[in-house]
């Protein structure tokens, strides 16, 4: 039911599970992709911060980007 990591389930898979079944599915779904969206957020603050310190170097340096 799992291929890359990511949960995969058909819509004839999913009526053949009980209640019970499906809750933890969905739970461990939303549980996943709260730890993809972390780390998504911190690369995302990283590259900001190594993005802002070369713009500001080279604002600081006075090169003009383009025309």
């Amino acid at each position: 039911m799992t291929m890359n990591g990511f949960l995969v389930v058909d819509e004839k898979d999913w009526k053949g599970l009980d209640a019970d079944r499906r809750d933890w599915l969905i739970f461990n779904t939303l549980k996943s992709m709260d730890s993809r969206l972390k780390k998504l957020e911190r690369w995302n603050k990283a590259s900001s911060f190594v993005g802002g310190i070369i713009g500001g170097a080279l604002a600081a340096l006075g090169i003009k980007m383009g025309t």
